[in-house]
């Protein structure tokens, strides 16, 4: 420091503070450090998912292919010899009507003392039985009021034999098309409400989500209490981890299949979604989805019939001479169409669903269905 002399004194001058100067090529060092750091970073992160993710679907696939799904006693499946069974269905002497894969029989077990329905399966194939085990053992473990319960199989040799909890009131689709009466109005309102909350389970609940992929009235059957439980899992296919769409064959109903399944692209829950749409609206008109014998043309297609009709304010057409609130006739018809919509992502969600039904939340009013039911 350098000082400065004065006729009072000697003064300390004030120095300048230093000037730091970098150069071009620090700078340019600094910026391409920082770049490679980021980029180091960010690729570090992208292998990290990608091996994450590889991990948890290996180990799927690994589960599907070992059948060890869990611990033993998660499992709440009986194992049954085949002559167990065929005591137990007196030969299998009484069908009580066919689902996907084979005839269903009714059924004594002796050593419980329970009506059961046993479901014999055919033309299994040998590259799906892996599969089978898998989707068997996951069903097993679902426990929802709305479904009917898996109780125990059966695995000798080539034949495979479903054990289901039986229901002592057959299926939907006769309550609705085949009985004398009509179910009552109200009645009808707790049997959506039921397979609503059931689909809602398969889909958003269990442990494994679960596609059904073939819900009609004929898969949905009446216990002795008149409860709805979703049945027959032969066509179900099951998310794996992290997916929300699948690639899969053609599989369900015609009448209740959703477009999406003619055009070669992935399936998600909202197939099971627009098979309910349709089921929904037979069970407000108490009619099939496709009625040749009708007095006018335009109620050929329910679906446009109904649509035609919410449009004319003439709802009450639906329920005939029956007394229905129409706040709730609205509202099942309004969902129903909105379920049905040609647009997967047009479609609610089932929880969605289940709140408007409950009339929790409100619901607008849907555009026509573009196409028609296949």
């Amino acid at each position: 420091m350098r000082s400065i002399e004065t006729k009072n004194g000697t003064f300390p001058s004030p120095t300048k503070p230093p000037v730091i100067v970098t150069s071009k090529k620090a700078v340019v060092l600094i910026i391409v450090l920082s770049l490679s750091f980021v980029t180091c970073s960010f690729v570090a992160l992208l292998f990290s998912g990608f091996f994450i993710f590889k991990y948890r679907v290996l180990r799927y696939r690994r589960l599907l292919e070992t059948g060890n799904l869990g611990p033993a006693k998660e499992l709440t499946l009986q194992l049954f010899s085949y002559k167990e069974l065929i005591r137990a269905t007196s030969g299998f002497k009484e069908e009580l009507g066919k689902g996907s894969f084979g005839a269903v029989y009714k059924g004594f077990l002796y050593k419980s003392k329970k009506l059961v329905a046993v479901k014999r399966l055919e033309k299994i194939v040998e590259e799906g039985e892996r599969e089978f085990q898998a989707e068997m053992r996951a069903i097993g473990r679902t426990h929802h009021r709305n479904l009917v319960r898996l109780m125990g199989y059966c695995a000798e040799n080539s034949r495979r034999l479903l054990v289901y909890e039986y229901m002592s009131n057959g299926s939907l689709a006769n309550l609705l098309f085949n009985a004398g009466t009509r179910p009552h109005w109200n009645e009808r309102v707790r049997i959506a409400l039921d397979v609503a909350r059931g689909i809602l389970y398969l889909h958003e609940e269990c442990e494994t989500p679960i596609i059904h992929c073939d819900i009609k009235p004929q898969n949905i059957l009446m216990d002795e209490f008149w409860n709805a439980k979703i049945s027959d899992f032969g066509l179900a296919k099951l998310l794996m981890p992290d997916q929300t769409r699948t690639f899969t064959g053609v599989r369900g109903t015609r009448g209740y299949l959703a477009p999406e399944w003619q055009r070669n692209t992935p399936i998600s829950v909202k197939a099971d979604i627009y098979s309910y749409g349709i089921v929904l609206l037979e069970i407000v008109c108490c009619r099939k989805n496709m009625e040749v014998q009708v007095k006018n043309p335009e109620e050929i297609i329910l679906s446009n019939w109904v649509y035609q009709c919410m449009v004319s304010r003439e709802l009450d057409k639906l329920v005939a001479d029956e007394v229905a609130d129409k706040k709730t006739l609205e509202r099942m018809v309004k969902v129903g169409l909105w379920c049905i919509q040609d647009e997967p992502a047009l479609r609610p969600s089932m929880k969605s669903v289940v709140l408007i039904l409950e009339g929790i939340t409100d619901i607008v009013v849907p555009p026509c269905p573009t196409t028609t039911t296949m």
